[in-house]
């Protein structure tokens, strides 16, 4: 059973930082492809940044440029570096790892960025 911890959530003001992380049970090279999702209150889940296992990154377009992800040292973990935080990009974010038959997912942190 693979299993997925998020953690690093937390309430930090406009403009501010916070890196999330991704602890896996597994080699994350053992996935097709990491990422990160976020859910805001009423709205749909949707993907934010996702590395696949060669290498390549995507973003969605309301982070390019602010938010980064990136595999851990360790090789069982993602990070997402968000900087510029904005009040639209609070929600629980979600680590997602896709296995070859079914995804996987954290238990979500939640991200609040207030003054």
């Amino acid at each position: 059973q693979v299993q997925l911890v998020d953690s690093g959530g937390g309430l930090v003001q406009p403009g501010g930082s916070l890196r999330l992380s991704c602890a896996a049970s597994r080699s994350i090279f053992t996935f097709e492809s990491m990422a990160w999702y976020r859910q805001a209150p009423g709205k749909e889940r949707e993907l934010v940044a996702m590395l696949t296992s060669s290498g390549n990154t995507m973003y969605a377009d309301s982070v390019e440029g602010r938010f980064t992800i990136s595999r851990g040292v360790a090789k069982n973990s993602i990070y997402l570096e968000m900087n510029s935080l904005k009040p639209e990009d609070t929600a629980v974010y979600y680590c997602n790892a896709q296995g070859m038959v079914r995804p996987y997912w954290g238990q979500g942190t939640q991200v609040t960025v207030s003054s």
